[in-house]
């Protein structure tokens, strides 16, 4: 008996992190010290020496039950995107440029085409971010899981100028909202999507009409939008972001009131924007109630930014400039803090 015999191939984690490395090294920021295999990342903390006041952030997060479209469609790429982009997103939103991210994959079976497919998606993610993947750890787990079935989370840090952290305290009766578009569903509520529509290989890769001709699944997997570029640009064009809410799990009545201070109630119009079919189609399918959906999924706006009602126009100037796109979705009163939809 050997380790390998137990189920666990050493042979191929090594494979593994030779097939990795190219991916990683393309991520590589001036502060990142050292290379891959060793025991921890190092990150230079002179990065910080710019800073008055740095406030390290951080965030941490998974794919959840999207997965499974990737085990049933075999498509392993855009994966690690998504993983970035929940982390990234949600340190963006206090106004923080993410610095390093690291990732876990825990497998079945250790394939290093497959992982390197993971990782070269998480490496693009990192990329998109402008943060270096600095480590990570591959697990493989016989007898735990299925060989063919792998789980993904991701770990970042990022920092902002403490006069800069946006935490939504001065947003006022008044302020715009602006909606940043998503490109999709993201990497929430899968669980209900796999309720609701067959998880079979022919309905995923059946083209749809009402989806333009692309298949269900290419449409459901497509990758979370990261908005790291666009805070950038925002505070490039010199726009005073007073809030900014990440649309994930909980969608539109759990998230937006997590930007708001006591006091302030958010409007948000309904038809200020065109929801993409996608959603419409999930509603259709499962029966679900639009009070559900909301309450569930993005519905096809992935950040909502809170400005000031004259830099809306300035605001919406700079998200476009960034390469995103968005609409004015409503706006605050004065009335308990919470969300409404009109």
């Amino acid at each position: 008996m050997d380790y390998k015999k137990a189920g666990v191939d050493i042979e191929a984690g090594y494979e593994s992190v030779e097939r990795i490395k190219s991916h990683v090294k393309s991520t590589m920021r001036p502060e990142v010290l050292g290379g891959l295999g060793g025991f921890s990342g190092a990150f230079s903390a002179a990065a910080l020496k710019s800073y008055e006041e740095p406030v390290l952030l951080s965030g941490t997060d998974g794919v959840g039950t999207k997965l499974e479209l990737a085990f049933l469609m075999d498509r392993h790429d855009t994966i690690g995107i998504d993983c970035v982009a929940m982390c990234v997103n949600d340190v963006a939103c206090a106004g923080g440029e993410p610095l390093f991210f690291l990732d876990y994959i825990a497998c079945g079976k250790n394939e290093p085409a497959k992982i390197e497919t993971i990782v070269a998606g998480v490496a693009e993610g990192c990329r998109q971010a402008g943060c270096a993947l600095i480590g990570g750890e591959t697990a493989e787990h016989p007898g735990l899981m299925p060989e063919q079935e792998y789980d993904l989370a991701g770990f970042t840090v990022g920092v902002v100028e403490k006069r800069d952290l946006i935490d939504g305290s001065s947003i006022r009766p008044g302020d715009a909202l602006i909606g940043v578009f998503s490109s999709g569903v993201h990497s929430n509520g899968f669980s209900l999507i796999r309720k609701v529509f067959p998880m079979t290989r022919e309905r995923l890769l059946t083209a749809e009409e009402r989806l333009g001709g692309k298949t269900l699944g290419e449409v459901l997997l497509a990758p979370t939008k990261i908005y790291v570029k666009m805070l950038k640009t925002l505070k490039e064009h010199g726009v005073a972001v007073k809030g900014m809410s990440h649309i994930t799990g909980g969608g539109f009545y759990e998230n937006i009131p997590r930007m708001l201070p006591d006091g302030c109630l958010a409007q948000v119009k309904k038809d200020s924007y065109t929801v993409p079919e996608i959603f419409r189609m999930i509603a259709e399918a499962g029966g679900v109630e639009e009070q559900v959906m909301y309450n569930t999924y993005n519905m096809g706006v992935g950040m909502v930014l809170a400005v000031d009602a004259a830099d809306a126009d300035r605001a919406l100037a700079a998200v476009r400039a960034s390469g995103e796109d968005g609409a004015l979705i409503g706006h605050v009163e004065a009335g308990e803090r919470g969300v409404e939809l009109c």
